[in-house]
């Protein structure tokens, strides 16, 4: 059996930390890692006791929702209340930081920004990464790698559409199928 690759061991734990938004528009996941260790781990979501967007819907203020604190920050939090420093560090995020959330990496020291989806990347949080030296890249999870059984499952699927086929179902319907199957498979 092959090991996932650090930069899908550390980008699934963004996307699992992720599930715990409580965000209704957008469900972000960050964690920050020096030497190949989780040192802390955010979602995006209100101040802890505070009223949340799954309960009282999304408080919007030109087009952004002004009750959540983004995963980065709430990731970056977690260091400084716990006395952990993020020089030197880097961070793997669900979707490319907001500008503010890149400002605040910079600050913080982190070196390398790793995120899965683009997500209005902002020319401004580009150009400031830059400047800072602040290697980004994107690193999109491989979800099939996260399923044991995945190679049994494309099999089966693709087994069934060749059966399918053979037995004679009208091209059109069979391609239908095709298409439903891909999008299960490489769907994020």
């Amino acid at each position: 059996m092959e090991r996932i690759s650090w930069h899908q061991y550390f980008m699934a734990q963004s996307h699992l930390l992720a599930l715990r938004s409580t965000c209704t528009r957008l469900m972000v996941g960050a964690t920050i890692v020096r030497d190949k260790r989780i040192i802390a781990g955010g979602y995006n979501g209100s101040i802890s006791g505070g009223k949340h967007c799954i309960e009282d819907g999304c408080y919007v203020i030109d087009n952004h929702c002004v009750r959540t604190i983004h995963a980065e920050i709430n990731a970056l939090l977690q260091c400084a209340k716990f006395g952990v420093p993020t020089d030197g560090a880097e961070i793997y995020v669900t979707h490319f930081p907001c500008l503010n959330c890149c400002k605040s990496l910079i600050q913080a020291g982190i070196k390398k920004v790793f995120y899965a989806s683009d997500y209005k990347n902002h020319e401004y949080a580009i150009e400031l990464f830059e400047a800072a030296g602040v290697d980004v890249e994107q690193v999109e999870l491989e979800e099939m790698i996260l399923d044991r059984n995945s190679e049994e499952k494309l099999k089966f699927t693709a087994d069934i559409l060749n059966r399918l086929e053979q037995l004679g179902l009208p091209s059109d319907e069979l391609q239908k199928l095709k298409e439903v199957a891909n999008n299960l498979y490489t769907s994020n």
